[in-house]
């Protein structure tokens, strides 16, 4: 498989269905949003863009099943190849009217994440990389940041919006981060998170409650940059767990202890 080749071609595809989200946006009203459970908002939007996605990507790689968030078509995990995507990652900002929300495309040969790609819409910043090839970000080379303390680190997380279990852990979480660190950023998307944190624009990034399709793109970005991901108990496989933590490797030790101390069951 010719992963530069089919980066390219992903980067492509995710730019395409970044112009419709844009175009979709500037017309959008409250009434086409409904609710799958609590919290999480879904529209037509996320459906069209989905199977506009899942057409393209068909056709890139005809073998390949799919792993996508609003199942507008079979989830076939059996395959060697197996696309992850999200076609709005950030649906809340989108029906807000906010300018930052993403999609997010990754491959999964068996076991292994090989590509992955997130395109910041509004910001029209398309972040890609693929196995052994480096993260890039509008195709120029991008690394995770050299920052080796707290005190001088900016982090990102998530706010938990359905799974409110393991608040009093995140709270207590936050307070630790409140003092330790130059600040704390939430900004609505999980994907953006994590290619930002590849690009050294966050030091770090944590979240639980996640889902394979927020996250699998920009575990990709994050390794390819130089990163580390872990989930909150220090194991290999956040998409499993449902829980994340990104950073750079000096970094990783002081913020996963505290991570660990207080959500380590998350």
């Amino acid at each position: 498989m010719n992963l530069p080749s089919i980066t390219s071609a992903v980067e492509a595809i995710a730019k395409e269905a970044g112009a419709f989200l844009r175009l979709q946006q500037s017309t959008f009203s409250q009434e086409r949003v409904s609710l799958k459970s609590l919290n999480a908002l879904v529209s037509d939007v996320d459906e069209n863009a989905e199977r506009l996605l899942v057409e393209r990507l068909s056709e890139l790689l005809p073998q390949a099943g799919f792993l996508t968030e609003e199942e507008t078509t079979k989830q076939d995990l059996e395959k060697e190849w197996i696309w992850i995507i999200d076609p709005l990652d950030g649906t809340t900002n989108f029906v807000h009217g906010l300018p930052i929300y993403s999609v997010s495309i990754a491959l999964k040969h068996r076991d292994e994440l090989v590509v992955g790609v997130v395109y910041e819409v509004g910001m029209d910043e398309c972040f890609s990389a693929y196995s052994g090839g480096g993260a890039r970000l509008n195709g120029q080379s991008i690394q995770v940041t050299e920052t080796d303390t707290l005190e001088n680190s900016l982090l990102a997380t998530g706010f938990p919006y359905y799974d409110f279990e393991h608040m009093d852990g995140f709270q207590n979480t936050l307070a630790t981060f409140y003092k330790s660190t130059r600040g704390l950023r939430r900004i609505g998307t999980a994907a953006v998170d994590l290619a930002y944190t590849a690009c050294g624009r966050f030091d770090g990034y944590f979240e639980y409650g996640l889902s394979p399709w927020d996250v699998a793109a920009g575990i990709v970005l994050v390794r390819e940059a130089g990163g580390i991901i872990s989930d909150f108990r220090g194991g290999p496989e956040p998409i499993v767990s449902k829980s994340i933590l990104a950073t750079n490797k000096r970094l990783y030790p002081s913020v996963l202890r505290v991570v660990r101390k207080n959500m380590g069951n998350a």
